[in-house]
């Protein structure tokens, strides 16, 4: 398989520093930084994992992006979940493919790539439809425009009803999520899950109660922490910095009706 770039492609420029930058090739481009200019000639047709020198001699790696550093760079409208959560809820909500997954409060679509990567058929709501055009175009950018044959994104709130049935999942980021599941567990097929990620505690409580209370059963509550660690030869010790608290993310199953 021919991995070299094309024009068009979504090519990460790193530098000395691990600095990071996202950039799209085309036919006589440049990228300009403060270590002078990177030519994208210079990678058009060269091999993923090509190093390019910029026009001061200053050495950059490029790669293609993965989801997770395409998700940190990608233009963005909502703020997006971090991938140490997207890894989390995919694996909480169990998603296979094929799934029929109800995402409410698509965003900027970090979360739809990875339901969609995953071979899942997602069907979102969204009442911004800045936001949806924004989610339906990086999907485009990341996955390529056949991914949008997946993904069916409305202008919809489901705060007040949700118009399709016999959802095998469903994904919940918004500011209520509560208020989705008395109309929600009509429209999951039993035994399904429901997860809703929620930046603060109490959101979290009010989501556990209305679930309790609609027929779920199996709730729990987890926060993922990330730390990185510095190795050095026999030098290793945990890094300064980390992600720590970004959100909690709850889940349930629902029993027979």
């Amino acid at each position: 398989m021919d991995r070299s770039y094309q024009i068009g492609d979504q090519v990460l420029l790193i530098d000395t520093k691990r600095r990071q930058y996202l950039i799209t090739l085309e036919a006589g481009g440049e990228f300009h930084t403060h270590s002078g200019v990177v030519f994208h000639d210079r990678l058009i047709d060269a091999p993923d994992g090509t190093s390019v020198l910029s026009s001061s001699n200053s050495t950059y790696m490029s790669f293609r992006p993965s989801m997770a550093e395409y998700i940190k760079k990608m233009p963005r409208g909502a703020q997006v979940i971090y991938p140490k959560d997207i890894g989390a809820i995919m694996m909480i909500a169990d998603i296979f493919p094929e799934a029929k997954v109800f995402e409410t409060g698509v965003g900027s679509g970090a979360l739809s790539m990875s339901l969609l990567r995953s071979g899942a058929n997602v069907f979102g709501y969204e009442i911004r439809e800045d936001f949806a055009n924004r989610a339906q175009e990086n999907v485009k950018t990341m996955l390529g425009e056949s991914a949008l044959k997946k993904y069916n994104v409305k202008i919809r709130d489901s705060y007040q009803n949700i118009e399709e049935q016999d959802f095998d999942r469903a994904v919940l980021d918004l500011p209520e999520p509560w208020l989705v599941v008395p109309h929600l567990k009509d429209a999951l097929l039993s035994g399904g899950i429901v997860v809703a990620y929620t930046p603060s505690i109490k959101q979290a409580i009010k989501f556990r109660e209305a679930i309790a209370n609609n027929g779920f059963s199996l709730a729990e509550t987890i926060e993922v922490l990330h730390r990185g660690w510095h190795v050095d030869g026999e030098a290793v010790r945990p890094d300064h910095r980390m992600v720590a608290h970004t959100g909690f993310i709850s889940s349930g199953r629902l029993l027979y009706k």
